[in-house]
């Protein structure tokens, strides 16, 4: 028997597709399917396409089957289509050696250890990785020897992207009003270089006939209010060339037969009726729920009809039940600790705000204040409670307001004795980007000191973003102890880096969905944490449909992976699961809230 072939779905955005497409969005919204699908389409269709991930925690190996690389990699099976990934730390050393290259050649041995000390922080990570970003839009470096029809950029979650694609405007006027160079850049006189090179990566982004952003969102109100926002904030950056993809849309397979089918299929409707008016004005695309993940070519083909449906398994039975516990129980288990930092991480999209925000309620009811705050610059914390708590303190790390806090902090302090033309040069040195992360790892320092007398609960940044946070505080671990090895002090330093890893203090709750992919990036996050000695407390199974009780043929079908995957997680990943099942309505308020994590009655 042939295997049934998936619905055909005519993606405007290939009608008359530009030379870089962006797809960027929420966490967790499908952008890397979306962005990989379009690609293969396109090299079906005989062009040649380069693939990039700019997410420092992505899964294209996984889906694709190749290994992730700096350098373009061909994908087999897919003639035409190439995968490159922009891997923080590589682009980091390859900085470091172009730099120390454009030293003169009578630079002593000193002078090269020092720009090499200058060029060892996180903000020289991130400007090495925009560096490469910035190569491929100018058509410079290793990719440019291939001429591609097509770069299709698989971003990191918005916040993180905005971060990136505001760089090149960042970096140009930086560098244009500065003729002495920054110290997390190097030497001014290797800059030049790259200032032709950020002008042209400008100039590419603010051209509609080159570049086209694909806003990526499921008909859900909170990723479309965030892509609505991405939509407005890149605009305003010059990117106006913008189209709307809303993947996932469902459709009830027997209307009035399935209360939870229905009930879903209700909620994105009325999602799409309901959107902003920065998304509603835009071309849109619509992709629809597959009854299959999302893993492999002939997935990724019939996620846009371009194959036939993988074959699955048999249907779940219904009214499953995971190898977890109820979210209830993971509130009392945190309560006992007395305090601490409690760290909700995990992949965008994966529900961490909801996880973190319930969790800080349920702590607030057990009797513990509670400093509940955020480092995701999407910060949809407060929008979660929509209320106040007595015993619940809200707040967040922002970028902006933590960069200007710590220049004027240094100029107060550093800036003091100086006369007004060393003042102007400090304050000048400040205004490089890379101040701002900084500036965020000791804001960062700040929130993780409070939690040695009360609890903190954190809500984190997507995986990668995270990751970047998590460098900075090695970084800065490794300096602090080298500083003070050897001396009297040396027994005393505790740097941030030791509160994370002391298993009394810190518990880091990794949140998933039950799919593949999710499973997966939760188990490599698991993997970074655990070699910076950061041992994860417990897991979070979020959006469960397994008791639910469904009979729609499509959530059936799911179901068999997300039984698979909670198994996974329960035999071998985590050392406790915790679940929470997928919600008609979604948990939004103090009340909603406390009602995941309300204790259960004795039976």
């Amino acid at each position: 028997m042939n295997a049934p072939h998936a619905t055909t779905v005519s993606l405007g955005l290939l009608a008359q597709p530009t030379r870089f497409l962006f797809f960027t969005g929420k966490g967790g919204v499908g952008k890397t399917s979306l962005s990989t699908a379009a690609a293969i389409a396109l090299a079906d269709a005989g062009r040649q396409v380069l693939l990039v991930s700019t997410d420092a925690a992505s899964n294209l190996d996984e889906m694709l089957g190749v290994p992730l690389s700096n350098q373009p990699v061909a994908v087999p099976g897919a003639p035409g289509l190439y995968m490159l990934n922009i891997d923080p730390d590589t682009a980091a050393e390859a900085y470091r050696q172009r730099v120390l290259a454009q030293l003169e050649a009578t630079a002593t041995s000193d002078e090269r250890a020092t720009v090499r000390e200058q060029l060892s922080g996180a903000c020289t990570t991130e400007i090495a990785a925009f560096d490469e970003f910035a190569a491929l839009l100018a058509s410079e470096g290793d990719a440019a020897g291939h001429r591609f029809d097509h770069v299709v950029f698989d971003t990191a979650p918005t916040g993180h992207t905005l971060r990136l694609l505001s760089l090149p405007k960042a970096w140009t006027g930086f560098l244009a009003g500065n003729d002495r160079g920054a110290s997390c850049l190097g030497p001014h006189s290797g800059l030049k270089m790259q200032e032709a090179r950020f002008n042209a990566a400008l100039t590419a982004l603010s051209d509609p006939a080159l570049t086209t952003v694909v806003l990526v969102t499921r008909p859900d109100p909170r990723p479309m209010q965030e892509a609505a926002r991405t939509a407005r904030e890149l605009r305003s950056l010059g990117l106006a060339n913008q189209r709307l993809a809303i993947n996932g849309v469902f459709h009830a397979n027997q209307p009035g037969q399935d209360a939870i089918a229905d009930a879903i299929e209700a909620l994105g409707r009325e999602a799409v009726d309901q959107m902003p008016d920065a998304l509603a004005q835009l071309p849109r695309d619509e992709v629809p729920l597959r009854p299959f993940d999302t893993v492999g070519l002939p997935a990724l083909r019939a996620l846009l009809g371009g194959g036939d449906v993988p074959r699955t398994l048999p249907p779940a039975a219904a009214g499953v039940s995971l190898e977890a516990e109820p979210l209830s129980s993971l509130a009392d288990a945190l309560a006992a600790k007395g305090h601490g930092l409690i760290m909700v991480m995990g992949k965008g999209g994966v529900g961490k705000t909801t996880i973190a925000a319930a969790l800080a309620v349920g702590l607030v009811r057990r009797g513990h204040s509670v400093h509940l705050t955020t480092t995701d610059p999407a910060a949809h914390v407060q929008s979660q409670l929509d209320g106040t708590l007595p015993g619940l303190r809200v707040g967040r790390i922002d970028p902006q307001t933590e960069t200007q806090a710590y220049i004027d902090k240094i100029m107060a302090t550093r800036g003091k004795a100086l006369d007004d033309a060393g003042r102007a040069l400090l304050l000048e040195d400040l205004q490089s980007p890379c101040t701002e992360e900084v500036a965020v790892f000791h804001a960062f320092s700040r929130v993780v000191n409070e939690a040695r007398s009360a609890f903190v609960v954190l809500d984190t940044a997507p995986t990668g973003h995270s990751l970047l946070l998590m460098d900075a505080t090695g970084a800065y671990h490794r300096q602090m102890t080298q500083q003070y090895e050897g001396s009297a002090n040396s027994k005393h330093i505790i740097t941030p880096l030791m509160r994370l890893q002391d298993a009394d203090m810190t518990h880091v709750v990794i949140v998933t969905l039950p799919e593949v992919t999710p499973v997966s990036q939760a188990a490599a996050l698991q993997d970074d944490l655990r070699r910076a000695r950061i041992e994860p407390w417990a897991w979070v199974i979020n959006k469960s449909v397994a008791a639910t009780g469904t009979s729609d043929p499509l959530l059936q079908a799911r179901l068999v992976g997300e039984q698979q995957q909670a198994a996974r997680i329960a035999n071998g990943l985590a050392q406790r699961t915790y679940v929470l099942p997928w919600l008609a309505t979604p948990p939004v308020g103090v009340e909603a809230l406390g009602r995941l994590v309300a204790p259960q009655l004795p039976q």
